[in-house]
């Protein structure tokens, strides 16, 4: 049945329109001024004292990281390979088919509160590889019906081969408007020579998505191990293809932007992670000034994505030491680069309320105290919004995920059961531990 938002306050950093009416099934197909508006028994969601914006892409993410929530273990590190060590390499070792299920309901849910609807997940699970991502599809996209980007985190510490062919598999079997495979690989720094030249002759198409430069310690590698850096390790061995995810890359050269721009590749920054695993923050300005598409992630340090908005924000001010050395218009930018990017990757056309646009969007409840237009919209959102978000209604391709603030009520039932698999997987750390 087609549905029409009526009464509209309609943002998408490109159109700005008071009392709209927008009607959809899967895709927009017409928006217009209320006066013009003609009800032929449309199902109706009023949309007064709101705003209505697209839906959020996440551009990186771990999704089974939800299940450190309140996790107690053994933690005093001292560098960044000392926190894999002890908390992010220990529990993944842990993680089977089942829990990475579980959490995947749990880490959806709250990205749909948040106004998340298209995630890009780097995975990792120890005690299954092969059927694993089709775990996180499963929740994702065929229960939770999100847009899914999945891929496996090959490392020497994984049985790499099994890590190959679950990245292939998935990615060659999954072309659809809502799931996408990526070839995932974790860092230079835990992939030896032996598996880098495996990877590269075994994946000759999928763009890959891998952690660069996170840590002076990835650089430090490469540079003893290899003398060169992490980029130019990579490049050699033909794995920067087109529209290749480099995550964080914090401690990148001049030289190596020059070499991300050559091959096309996209930068994902996570900055409240790099903040949190003190290990700096990358140059976003010279990375833009260069050309280079960088988009937003979060790393899996929670499920929102309108904090790493402000972060991004503040921080380039203190990284430039300006209030004006990064503008609301460069962030927008970011945001559109990753409306950009999900579209080409899942050939659909996101991040607008317009005609032939997905019915990807959401519905936020907003009385503007001050004078609200298109010259000032990203600034209510930013300033206002933005610290406090709550949407009540959301939608991806015209089919309601949360209405009136809560998920349907079987989703809920899933997302209650999900605390058993977090206590079977404490309980095997705690065993490991003893």
């Amino acid at each position: 049945m087609v549905k029409a938002l009526i009464n509209a306050t309609i943002y998408d950093h490109d159109h700005f329109m008071k009392n709209a009416y927008v009607l959809f099934e899967k895709q927009i197909f017409e928006v217009g001024i209320m006066r013009d508006f003609i009800n032929h028994n449309y199902e109706i969601i009023d949309c007064e004292n709101t705003i209505v914006i697209p839906t959020f892409v996440l551009a990186h993410t771990h999704i089974y990281s939800t299940f450190a929530r309140g996790l107690s273990l053994s933690y005093n590190p001292t560098n960044f390979q000392e926190i894999l060590d002890q908390l992010w390499w220990k529990m993944d070792s842990q993680i089977d088919n089942d829990i990475t299920y579980c959490s995947a309901i749990v880490y959806g849910s709250d990205c749909i509160k948040n106004g998340i609807t298209t995630i890009i997940d780097h995975h990792a699970s120890g005690l299954d590889i092969y059927g694993s991502l089709n775990a996180l599809k499963k929740a994702v996209v065929d229960t939770l019906g999100l847009r899914g980007c999945f891929c496996f985190e090959t490392s020497d510490r994984f049985d790499t081969d099994m890590c190959i062919r679950e990245n292939i598999e998935f990615a060659e079997k999954n072309h659809a408007s809502h799931t996408r495979g990526l070839f995932g690989m974790h860092a230079s720094m835990s992939l030896s020579e032996d598996t880098l030249k495996k990877v590269s002759q075994m994946n000759q198409s999928i763009p890959i998505h891998i952690h660069v430069a996170e840590s002076e310690m990835d650089e430090q590698n490469a540079a003893e191990m290899y003398h060169e850096s992490v980029i130019e390790r990579l490049n050699r061995h033909g794995l920067l293809k087109d529209n290749s995810l480099l995550i964080h890359c914090v401690h990148i050269s001049d030289t190596d932007m020059d070499i991300i721009k050559k091959k096309h590749c996209t930068v994902v920054v996570n900055l409240t992670s790099n903040l949190n695993n003190a290990v700096g923050l990358p140059d976003i300005i010279k990375m833009r000034d260069k050309g280079i598409p960088v988009l937003v992630g979060n790393d899996g340090l929670g499920t929102s994505i309108v904090n790493e908005y402000q972060a991004i924000y503040y921080l380039m001010h203190h990284q430039t030491a300006s209030p004006i050395g990064f503008s609301l218009g460069d962030l927008k930018q970011m945001i559109e680069a990753g409306y950009q990017y999900a579209s080409q990757l899942f050939n659909v056309k996101l991040g607008r309320i317009d005609v032939k646009y997905e019915a990807d969007f959401q519905i936020i409840p907003y009385i503007p105290p001050t004078p609200f237009n298109a010259s000032n919209a990203f600034g209510h959102l930013f300033f206002g919004l933005f610290n406090a978000f709550k949407p009540k209604h959301v939608f991806v391709s015209g089919m309601q995920v949360l209405k009136d603030y809560k998920l349907d009520k079987n989703i809920e039932n899933l997302y209650a059961s999900a605390e058993n698999q977090a206590e079977i997987l404490w309980d095997r750390l705690q065993k490991e531990k003893s």
